[in-house]
């Protein structure tokens, strides 16, 4: 199914559900190619979690909550489901808080003696869908705030639309600040290996008439240094309890090119990023991809044959080098573990 020229960057939709399936965007394709696929087994959905067909922390909650849900069809399954799903991509924490918020539903339904429980799941499934989306919204307006008008912003990977159920966490508040004149314009890093920067970011930006320019990854110590960056916005796959953060590999390198500089470097996730349980980010599981996603680029080799490789897929950014996380609950500032609880409540 493809996506019309006339939609516009408000009418993204990474995901939804129709007609007894979760349909998804394959972000894989883009952004030559606008293609929405048909996910109606948990199977499917932990196969496009895992081989990237959708991504972003919030998103792949989001899609976990309708797999589980899709599983109730098959009660027997729901265990088998959640421990798939669950093993789909290891470090965004999202993805866990979805299964657990997910389980905990079907037991208080097993304990209420519901025996049909895929209509409640699916509902709950929904509720997940919504909060995340307003959740996003109010991110946005948090952010905003912290930028002076006429800011130009750097950001890396992708947190848009396309990395939750819309709207975005870090593209979410460039793209509100930009509607109130705080942004003037953006820098995108292309976010090597998978290139997420490059093709998804300026995909948004570019939808949304964001005055947007592509940087290599390895520019951004150099456009810091030369020209006026006021702000670097991020994302996060998983906050500690002393507010370090799990982000897209690089993410750590331009936070200490920010403290160089004196560009202040922000952090947008929703509550659901946050795990108390991991004391801090040394404890973050790192997820280490194919190096094929290193050594080729679509495809094609741009490494000698034989060639080895590393791929860690995240790094983790102090919490002393983060000048503020935004949360739809509020702004830490500075952040660390007390004012990380006492924000989240």
């Amino acid at each position: 199914m493809e996506m019309t020229k006339k939609d516009t960057i408000d009418a993204i939709r990474p995901a939804y559900w129709r007609a007894e399936a979760l349909y998804a965007l394959d972000q894989r394709l883009l952004p030559h190619r606008q293609v929405v696929v048909r996910l109606s087994t948990p199977e499917a959905v932990a196969a496009a979690i895992r081989d990237m067909l959708l991504r972003g922390a919030p998103l792949i909650g989001v899609a976990a909550a309708y797999g589980y849900a899709m599983a109730a069809k098959r009660p027997a399954s729901l265990e088998k489901a959640a421990r798939l799903l669950l093993a789909s991509r290891p470090t965004a924490v999202n993805l866990a808080h979805a299964l657990r918020r997910m389980r905990a539903k079907a037991a208080e339904l097993r304990r209420a003696g519901v025996r049909d429980l895929y209509a409640p799941l699916l509902e709950e499934a929904h509720a997940f869908f919504r909060e995340d989306l307003e959740a996003n919204r109010r991110m946005s307006e948090f952010g905003a705030r912290l930028l002076k008008p006429g800011s130009t912003v750097m950001t890396h990977c992708n947190a848009g639309a396309l990395c939750a159920s819309g709207i975005g966490t870090a593209l979410g508040v460039i793209r509100r600040a930009f509607r109130q004149g705080r942004v003037r314009r953006a820098y995108a890093c292309e976010t090597r290996p998978y290139l997420q920067g490059s093709r998804l970011t300026l995909w948004e930006l570019m939808r949304e008439g964001i005055p947007a320019e592509l940087l290599c990854d390895n520019m951004a110590a150099h456009i810091m240094k030369t020209e006026r960056v006021d702000a670097v916005i991020v994302g996060a796959d998983r906050i500690a309890a002393n507010a370090d953060a799990a982000n897209k590999i690089g993410t750590y390198g331009l936070a200490i090119l920010a403290r160089y500089h004196g560009v202040p470097f922000f952090v947008a996730a929703p509550s659901t990023t946050v795990d108390f349980s991991i004391p801090d980010g040394g404890q973050i599981p790192i997820e280490e991809r194919s190096i094929r996603e290193v050594v080729e680029v679509f495809g094609r080799s741009i490494a000698p044959k034989g060639a080895k490789a590393r791929h860690p897929a995240f790094d983790v950014t102090p919490h002393g080098l983060i000048t503020a996380i935004i949360t739809e609950k509020g702004v830490v500032k500075p952040p660390d573990r007390r004012r990380l609880k006492a924000v989240l409540g």
